[in-house]
This record gives C-alpha cells, structure tokens and sequence, in this order.
C-alpha cells in the first residue's frame, strides 16, 4: 500500500517516543465512568434474554409429547434444526454486524424472537414445530449470539476483554437460572403456552430499552474503547493496514463472512478450534441442555426439580465462566482449554451413575459439571483473536461457534435417537465423555501466534505480542 511505511512511521513519531517498553498497556485504568460498561451491561441482558428463549425447548419437550403423542425423535428433531441454525446464522451475523451496525441487526432479531414466541401457542402440527422453532427461533436466537458479545468485546475493551467476555458468555447460564425455573412453574400451574407467551412478553419489553442503550462503537460517541492507550493505538492500526491490504486483495469481501471462511479454512488453528467447539456443542446445550430434564423423568425425577438442577448449573457457571475470562488474560488458554474439557468429560463419564444415585450424586454432578459448562469460551475467542486479529475474529469466531451448534444438532438428534431404540441416554452421555477428553488433548496442538502478517515497515514490538 503506497505510503503506508511512511504514515505508520509519522503515527509511532508523534505517540511513541520512549523506548519500546513505554508501549506495554498500562494497568491504571481512568476513574471516569466509561459507556462501554452500559454497552456491555446492555449486552448481557440481551444474551440473557436469548438465552431464556433457547431454554423453552428443555421444558415444553414433555408437555408437546404428552398434548401431541409425538415420539422424542420428533421434538428433537426440530431442536435440531434450531441449534443447527443458531450455529449457522452466527458468522453471517458478525458479518452484517461489521456492515450495517450492531443496533440494526440486535433489534431486528428481538423483533423476530418476539413474534416467534407469541405465535407459538398456536402450534397444532409437528411441521410447525419445526417452521417455527426450529427455523425462525433458531435465526432469531442466532443473531444475538455469542457473535455479538465478541463484537462488542473487541469494540469496546483493550483492557479487561477475557474478563468481560466472561461475564457476557455467562449470561447464557444467567438466563437459564433466571427462565428455566420460571417456565417450568408456569407450564405446570398454567401450561405451556402461558410459558411462552410470558418469553415473548419479556423479548417486546427489551426492545426499546436495547433500542435506547445499545450504541455502535466509542468512536460514534466520541471515545476510545475501555483502556485504550498508545500501545492499543498502534496495535489498532497494524489491523486497520492488515484489513484494507486484505481487502483490497478480495475485491472489497474481506468481511463478508464467507470470504473470511475461506481464508481461515486454510489454517490448521481454525480447524482445532472448530473440531474443540463441536466437542463443546456435543457435550452442553445439544445434550445437557437438551435431554436432561427427560433423562432425569425416566429416573423418577420430577420435571420442576431436574429444571432447578439446570438453574443450579447456570449459578455454578455464572462463577466458572466469569473465572475463565479472568484467567484467559494471564495464563496460556491452550491450557485452560485441556483443561475445561478434561474435566467436562469426567463429569459426564460420572453422570450416568448419578442419575442412578442418590441426590448427593445428583448435586454434585450439577456442581461438578456447571462450573465447566461454557468457561470454554473466553479462551477460545482469546486464541481466535490471536490467530486472526481483532477485526475478523469475531467473524472467525462465528464460524467456530457454527461448528458448537453443528455438534449440538448432531447430539441432541443422536440422543433423542438412542433414547428410543435403547430406553436410555447412558450411551449419549458416555460418547460425549470420550469425545471431552479427545477435545482436552486437541487443544494443546494450537500453534500460538498470529496468522495475519504484520504490516511491512511497522515491526511489532515485543510488549504488543499477545499473551
């Protein structure tokens, strides 16, 4: 690019003028109070909200079947499909978030999910079912995914973004505590279609608030994201230069989300984070979240109470993700990776025989396995934005969590599948174990380090290197 050695040159000339290690952030953080924690405050309830709309399904399985005599293969059919296009919809949502704003995409999704939830009560058809909640939820639910939450987070934040996207990460089991008790009372005092007419309510009551808060970036408010300070300044236009060179290479595509797939499709990392995240996606919501509640009635274990285990399990990962995210800014998330699916897949090993148990066993599955359930995620966006820079990892990432929701679609069809041929989820939940423990070893090989190249004339100084 013709003068760009130059203009990055002048840039370090007129902010950098101590020695390289000047340029290490610095840990002071101003004591004004800056938007971005309203943007992230905002963003959490939004994800929780959504979070509460995919938590339906957990609990109206039973109650469809009984009204409907439709078999389990039926319902997780079309939970299938939803999980299948919440993945799906994930990147082409971090796509036209970078092109038409944040605000746009976010309100026209709750605007989906709220029609789609109130006309849901009038399902008659198992095709319905699946029009429905498969097919619009599932887009819907997958626009504010946690896409957005990794576009917030890279907007927003230099500093604290592994402990912020933690907490943002962890709205999905905030969401669980807070609906999946709630719907499981209303279905059993007023029934199912009270239940989801009140999640509708909720979604048209967000609406204006998001509509109000939600701003684009700090630049459209006249400020820089949290912590930000040189070293991010040079850093930011290393990526900006990186962008318009790749850009230019894809004939003005380089953020479209099939044009970053490809050229993501090319590196080993992408392929190690997708395989880890469909392990993922086949070890949480496509069968936990799916398919307890129902293993736990054909243990004699009522609905509202394996639906307060559920809520137990979003209290314990309230704690283990927003942990995650802490440790994912010091220590080496290779590790951190090994390590949550390890001990995902021993607790699932044990589940089995916990279901078998007494309630002791039962409590502490639900301990064991909930401070794991989603802490995988700050690490693997952490390692996404290494590989492939702040500007298209949130659109890498979409694709990485498109490969959770594959895995999540094949579960909870594969389970609902072994439940009716064996009359047990033993072999679902031992497969899923193996499968956490292949995960924990796969995620050592990451090579660390960026894959983008470093703009020619702006050598990165050692303090920028990520950590």
């Amino acid at each position: 690019m013709p003068g760009t050695d130059g203009g990055l040159s002048s840039f370090a000339s007129r902010h950098v003028s101590a020695p390289a290690t000047v340029l290490a952030p610095s840990p002071v953080q101003p004591t004004r109070f800056h938007y971005a924690w309203v943007v992230a405050a905002m963003t959490f309830v939004i994800l929780l909200v959504s979070a509460g709309v995919r938590a339906v399904p957990a609990v109206l399985m039973l109650p469809l079947e009984q009204e409907f005599g439709w078999l389990r293969t039926t319902t997780s059919a079309a939970l299938s499909v939803n999980i299948l296009l919440y993945g799906v919809t994930g990147p082409f949502a971090g796509s036209l978030m970078a092109r038409v704003g944040v605000r746009r995409v976010v309100l026209s999704a709750l605007a989906l999910l709220a029609v789609g939830a109130a006309i849901a009560p009038l399902i008659r058809q198992s095709w319905q079912l699946m029009a429905l909640w498969g097919l619009g939820i599932g887009v819907g639910t997958g626009l504010v995914a946690m896409v957005l939450a990794a576009t917030v987070v890279n907007r927003w934040f230099v500093a604290r973004r592994g402990t912020v996207l933690g907490v943002l990460t962890a709205s999905a089991s905030t969401g669980q505590l807070v609906f999946l008790p709630m719907l499981a009372h209303a279905t059993a005092r007023w029934g199912w279609r009270a239940a989801v007419l009140l999640v509708a309510g909720i979604v048209v009551a967000l609406i204006p608030l998001a509509a109000w808060l939600l701003r684009e970036s700090p630049e459209s408010m006249g400020l820089r994201p949290y912590g930000a300070d040189v070293a991010s300044d040079v850093a930011e236009v290393r990526d900006d230069v990186a962008m318009r060179a790749q850009k230019n290479a894809a004939s003005g595509e380089s953020l479209g989300a099939l044009a970053v797939l490809r050229d993501a499709a090319t590196t080993r990392n992408f392929w190690i984070l997708f395989l880890t995240f469909f392990i993922c996606g086949a070890s949480t919501n496509g069968l936990i979240g799916a398919h307890l509640i129902p293993a736990a009635h054909d243990h004699g274990i009522p609905e509202t109470r394996a639906a307060s285990l559920l809520a137990l399990m979003g209290l314990c990962d309230l704690v283990g993700t927003t942990a995650a995210g802490w440790m994912s800014d010091r220590w080496d998330s290779r590790y951190l990776l090994g390590a949550y699916y390890g001990l995902r897949g021993l607790s699932l090993l044990f589940l089995p025989f916990a279901l078998a148990g007494t309630s002791p066993s039962l409590f502490a599955f639900a301990v064991w396995y909930g401070l794991d359930w989603i802490a995988t995620v700050p690490p693997t966006l952490r390692l996404a934005n290494e590989a492939f820079g702040r500007t298209r990892a949130p659109i890498v990432f979409g694709w990485i969590g498109g490969g959770h929701q594959l895995g999540a679609a094949s579960i909870a069809m594969i389970a609902g599948a072994l439940r009716v041929s064996t009359g047990r989820y033993d072999w679902a939940f031992l497969g899923s174990g193996v499968l956490c423990l292949c995960a924990a070893a796969l995620a050592l090989a990451f090579r660390r380090g960026r894959t983008e190249q470093t703009p020619h004339g702006l050598p990165l100084p050692s303090p920028l290197r990520p950590a």
